[in-house]
């Protein structure tokens, strides 16, 4: 690789900024159980983010971590297809079809649909905290998009 080609990690050039993001991260997980969304619930929502984004080290990390917290590997696979299948709860749509917005951030009519479809099946603190999970996450899957990290084989 020539100096213009390598690949820049920006937690390692900025490891306070790094550290910062990740105790957003932190004080996120303590809201979300504030809130009464689980880990499983939390880690679904980060693999769906990371999908829209195609992020594949956050796919890499975050479909480790839901499985570890439970989810199952039928939802994970239909997860791309989730409004095509009745494996997830009215509130996990609400929350798929929140953060959907939030990561693509449709034309207002849409915004505003899929929000109205949130707000009927979550609380105003699992709204906030759904929110912010995708706004933390799209800034993770950020990071790692532009800084290039390799997704390693596992052994």
């Amino acid at each position: 690789m020539t100096p213009t080609t390598k690949h820049i990690f920006l937690d390692k050039q900025h490891p306070v900024l790094w550290r910062a993001l990740n105790g957003l991260g932190l004080k996120l997980k303590e809201a979300a159980q504030e809130a009464g969304i689980d880990t499983r619930t939390m880690e679904l929502l980060n693999v769906r983010i990371s999908q829209l984004n195609g992020c594949a080290y956050c796919l890499d990390l975050h479909v480790k971590e839901a499985v570890e917290a439970g989810e199952t590997h039928q939802r994970l696979a239909v997860l791309p297809a989730w409004r095509d299948t009745s494996l997830f709860t009215e509130k996990e749509r609400a929350a798929l079809a929140l953060v959907e917005t939030i990561t693509e951030l449709p034309g207002h009519n849409v915004q505003e649909h899929e929000e109205g479809f949130a707000r009927k099946h979550l609380t105003e603190e699992e709204f906030s905290v759904v929110s912010w999970l995708a706004i933390t996450m799209n800034a993770f899957n950020r990071i790692s998009i532009t800084s290039h990290h390799p997704v390693r084989r596992k052994r």
